[in-house]
């Protein structure tokens, strides 16, 4: 059994990061196992970016193999924000997610719908003195201005896919781990990661 780091402590990405992972024969580890604490400052350009900074702290901190992702909503009519800031889109100390949201459909109200958006995701796979590999995902719906479905975290209550006529917190996790950019990435990533089970 190879044991793979996952690298955040985001109680949401934490689950579905699990179960996109389930099947593959790793012993799945979370920073709070190997006793690691780490703040990772996401001064980076790009997802990936982000994402690279994370997997290598964590990889480096722990001596193994290791996956950090890093993911955003981009929203057309607000020029591709809260992108990069996404989980700290609030000025305020201690925002919630709700708080994140309400911000986001405050500064839309003032413009036409509908407000085309997409999610975004990075995955990067970090192992001792080997280089980073990449993987990217995207899910493109349209935000709505009120809040719908109870699944899901983060911008997922306003994230209308219109294929489905649902947000994506009224998908079911197995539902949302087929078509997610989280879930797009790792698929993506996929083969990164059995490469290391068959060395």
């Amino acid at each position: 059994m190879t044991d793979l780091l996952i690298a955040t402590t985001n109680p949401g990405k934490i689950v579905e990061i699990q179960d996109l992972l389930e099947g593959l024969p790793f012993r799945l580890l979370l920073p709070a196992d190997l006793g690691i604490r780490l703040e990772v400052a996401e001064t980076g350009a790009t997802y990936a970016e982000n994402a690279a900074l994370k997997a290598q702290a964590y990889c480096t901190a722990s001596g193994i193999l290791t996956l950090a992702d890093d993911s955003g909503l981009e929203v057309a009519a607000l020029d591709g924000a809260p992108g990069l800031h996404s989980a700290r889109y609030s000025p305020h100390p201690g925002a919630k997610d709700a708080d994140r949201r309400a911000l986001l459909l405050q500064n839309l109200a003032r413009l036409p719908q509908p407000w085309l958006a997409r999610f975004v995701c990075a995955v990067v796979i970090a192992a001792p003195d080997q280089p980073l590999q990449f993987a990217e995902g995207e899910c493109h719906g349209e935000i709505l201005p009120e809040e719908r479905g109870s699944n899901g975290f983060g911008y997922d209550p306003i994230f209308y896919l219109a294929g489905l006529g649902r947000t994506m917190a009224e998908l079911t996790r197995a539902e949302k781990n087929t078509l997610s950019h989280r879930a797009r990435a790792v698929q993506a990533a996929l083969p990164v990661l059995r490469g290391f089970l068959e060395e």
